[in-house]
């Protein structure tokens, strides 16, 4: 078996991946993930006691105990592109010889947890409450760069977002985990989710640019696949289904609502609401 070549897998003087900074045995097999590097140490004030600590731009992680239950969160920063990064090399740091560069022949199953923040496009999805993406369509063309295929039923449900968006964009739809979702909707709502590529334009917002597609919240809110809707935007879900399915990790993202976007509220109370939802999530990720 041939090794992995420097200039592809890159590692620091100290052997740690290259953007995390991190090395074996520094993260648990559950993973919890977060977009700001702050709601790190939101969520690890919950654990009974930290093992870790390290922080490498803004990738910040913290290892713990929830009871006897090994649980690390760490920062992904916004959007797929650095979603990229995290979910590659917290794979490399499981499922690779950092030593000899070769990969692994058994490989480990993580279990990877979203927490996040996301608006939602349906009068249906108020604000403040948190759901669980079941599936998330991406127009962020993440997935397009590796060799990943669609269910049927993804497929149909990307051609329907394909007729909203600019010509030259193709959608792709990823799925949670089967196992994962069937445990954790029993706590939280699950939703249709559509991962942009930005905040302002890509998700319909208008400062001083004007976006490509006029009214482009009124026209995903209107997509009906059978008994499908879409029902709220975020910017990470997508690649972290993606990236899962093809290495073989099971994931699940949760959000909670603070903007809804068709009548133009927002939360009055965020830090709340995410509070809210990281203790509820983490009551049901110990046991899991």
């Amino acid at each position: 078996m041939s090794s992995i070549p420097q200039s592809e897998l890159i590692l620091n003087e100290d052997n740690s991946v290259y953007h995390l900074n991190l090395k074996p045995g520094d993260l648990a097999t559950k993973i919890i993930t977060v977009g700001d590097q702050d709601r790190v140490d939101q969520v690890a004030k919950y654990f009974d006691k930290i093992l870790l600590e390290k922080q490498s731009r803004e990738f910040r992680t913290i290892t713990g105990l929830i009871g006897k239950t090994p649980i690390s969160v760490i920062s992904t920063g916004i959007g797929t592109d650095n979603i990229d990064i995290v979910l590659n090399e917290m794979d490399a740091l499981f499922n690779i010889d950092l030593d000899t560069r070769q990969i692994k022949s058994q490989p480990i199953s993580l279990k990877i947890m979203r927490l996040g923040t996301s608006g939602s496009i349906q009068s249906s999805v108020p604000i403040d409450s948190i759901v669980i993406s079941e599936r998330a369509t991406g127009l962020e063309g993440l997935m397009h760069m590796y060799r990943y295929t669609e269910s049927s039923s993804e497929a149909v449900l990307s051609e329907a977002v394909r007729s909203i968006i600019p010509s030259g964009l193709r959608p792709i739809t990823n799925t949670y985990s089967k196992k994962m979702g069937t445990y954790f909707t029993k706590t939280f709502t699950p939703v249709n989710t559509i991962t942009a590529t930005g905040f302002y334009a890509p998700q319909g917002r208008q400062l001083r640019l004007t976006p490509a597609v006029d009214n482009l919240l009124t026209k995903l809110s209107e997509v009906k696949v059978g008994d499908q809707i879409l029902h709220n935007l975020e910017m990470e879900t997508s690649g972290i289904y993606g990236l899962s399915r093809l290495l073989g990790h099971q994931a699940i993202s949760i959000s909670a609502i603070l903007a809804n976007r068709i009548n133009h509220s927002f939360s009055k109370q965020p830090k709340l609401i995410v509070d809210k939802m990281i203790k509820a999530a983490l009551e049901q990720w110990e046991s899991f």
